[in-house]
Order: structure tokens, then sequence, then C-alpha cells
């Protein structure tokens, strides 16, 4: 199934379709950092980093970095008009006080329940939790983007999270390179789903059932 899922860069171009305007979105480091690459025509979405900055845009292009600019992931921004700096304690003071209105994050798993574990400890990845559990009991809309299952082909959507959890039953949309998930009354409700796999085979590498709500849409990204 490897050969028909989609690029990280299609799954955060389907997550950005349904960030509205004007809305204040905070992207995690890394993979969610791509949204802001995808913003839909027309609509200005105000995105914010834990480090102090709102109003950043998409990444500069190689060699025409500011150094001084930076995210929360230590990559290089660009700034929109009307931009703000300040302390990183206000730009928490912004998260915890619900002014945000989407979070967007990555996932180690997500449960059924919407439980989030993103985070661990060891010699790989970011070995600490960061800013992940005030954002996803801050902001009023946690949505997740991430490969359908693990380098290994393990589900990382299940029933319940092995990991430590970064918050509980605090998301309510899933991005992967093969569907699109939707978190209510405690159970995985498919959207969409790429056309060219059916049902049966979406549900056999998902670690929990998948309800369905009516038509199934087909999840259709353009080529990046």
């Amino acid at each position: 199934m490897d050969d028909i899922k989609l690029s990280n860069d299609q799954i955060a171009w389907r997550a950005a379709q349904d960030i509205e305007d004007g809305a204040y979105v905070n992207l995690g480091i890394g993979f969610p950092e791509k949204v802001a690459q995808f913003t839909v025509e027309g609509r200005e979405p105000v995105f914010h980093s834990e480090n102090g900055v709102l109003g950043f845009g998409p990444a500069p292009k190689p060699g025409e970095e500011d150094w001084d600019l930076i995210n929360a992931g230590k990559k290089a921004v660009t700034l929109k008009p009307g931009a703000a700096f300040f302390h990183h304690a206000d730009s928490f003071s912004m998260v915890r006080g619900g002014h945000l209105d989407v979070a967007i994050l990555g996932a180690l798993q997500v449960a059924q329940t919407g439980d989030l574990a993103n985070w661990r400890v060891g010699n790989k990845g970011v070995p600490a939790v960061g800013g992940a559990m005030d954002l996803v009991h801050g902001a009023k809309r946690v949505a997740v983007i991430t490969d359908h299952v693990t380098k290994n082909g393990d589900p990382k959507l299940v029933e319940t999270c092995t990991f430590p959890l970064t918050g509980v039953q605090c998301v309510t949309r899933v991005y992967t390179s093969l569907a699109v998930v939707d978190i209510e009354d405690g159970h995985f409700v498919l959207r969409e789903k790429l056309p060219q796999i059916s049902f049966d085979e979406l549900q056999a590498v998902t670690g929990a059932a998948l309800k369905t709500q009516g038509e199934v849409g087909d999840l259709v990204v353009p080529e990046l």
C-alpha cells in the first residue's frame, strides 16, 4: 500500500483545506509545519508559534533565510504584514487562555477516544513533550496529520494508546496518508479515503473499528 499512499505534502495540503479564514493556528514541530505552505487562496489564517511569533508565513527559499526569524522548531520562517513578537510566557498564555482556534500536531498513536500520544523519550526524536500538552487542551480544535501506519506497518489509529499520553479525548480529526477520520463518541468515523483502496483494506491497517455515517468521500489531492 506504500505505492498509493499520500505524501507528507499531500497530507498537509488536505489539512490546510479545513483551516478557516482568520483562524489562529498553531502548527506542531516537524511535519505539521508544512501546512503553512498550502494556505488556501483567499484565506488568511494567523499562524502562532510557542516561542513568541504570531503571523508567520511559509518557509523562505533556500539561501534567503533570516535566522533571527525562527519558529519553535528552530526553522526559518517568513513574516506576514502585521506579524508580532512576544515573550514565550505570553505565547503560552495565548494557548492556555483558549485563544487558538486550531492546533495541528503529529502523532505516534491516536486512540478512538481521541487520546493522543505524540512524544517519547530516548535517543530518537525530540526527547520531551514540548508545548503539546498545553496545545491539545488549549486550542478549540485539535487535528493530527500522520502516516496511517508506522514504518513497521503497525497501525497508528488504535483502540487504546500504549505510548505516554499527550492529552486525553482531545483529537477530533485525523488526516492520514490513506484517509480522513473524525473522532465522535469514542469511535473512528471514516469521512474520506483514497479511491484506490477498499474499505476492508483500510480497516485491515487500522487498529480499531472504522464507523461510517452516510457516504464516504474520495480523498482527492493534487500532485505536489
